[in-house]
């Protein structure tokens, strides 16, 4: 009988996997619309009242996307000051949701990376993880791998999918 030999153990195989790189931390989400008179009206004094009358203390070390969950028309400044209370609390502010909170923080940590580890060498960018990893971070590190990698995969070894490879 022949040896079953595991070829993808083998392989010269570079695994860049994105979830080595997610920072650890508390993600939050914070509705302006509570502030909003009815969820819909921003009344300037009002506004201001509340912000600070409110326990910023809470978002201690936590990344915060900051949104409105209703239609209301909102000023830009409106966010722009709730950021402004943040600040000395949060680790990170971003407009959005959660999903922008981790590709604001893939846009930090990627371009800080050595790739040259990479060079001329297949990589397989890991698909599956457990983590809520972005596909805008999948798009970053393809991006910054390309100069680098002989050839750039997507998904797991056993099936991975041909995304580039080196002329």
């Amino acid at each position: 009988m022949e040896e079953i030999v595991n070829r993808v153990a083998a392989s010269k195989l570079e695994v860049f996997d994105l979830e080595d790189y997610y920072p650890a931390g508390r993600r939050v989400t914070l509705d302006i619309s509570q502030w909003l008179d009815e969820g819909f009206l921003l009344r300037e004094k009002d506004f201001r009242q509340q912000l600070k009358d409110h326990d910023w203390t809470q978002y201690q070390d936590a990344y915060v996307a900051v949104h409105c969950s209703t239609d209301a028309i909102v000023p830009a400044w409106a966010i722009i000051l709730v950021t402004v209370h943040l600040s000395g609390y949060a680790k990170m502010v971003v407009e959005g949701n959660p999903g922008d909170v981790d590709t604001a923080l893939y846009q930090q940590i990627l371009p800080t990376l050595d790739y040259s580890v990479y060079t001329d060498k297949p990589v397989i960018i890991k698909g599956c993880s457990r983590k809520p990893v972005p596909v805008a971070a999948y798009v970053l590190a393809a991006q910054w791998l390309q100069p680098f990698a002989k050839s750039i995969m997507y998904g797991e070894a056993c099936s991975a999918v041909p995304l580039y490879k080196k002329k």
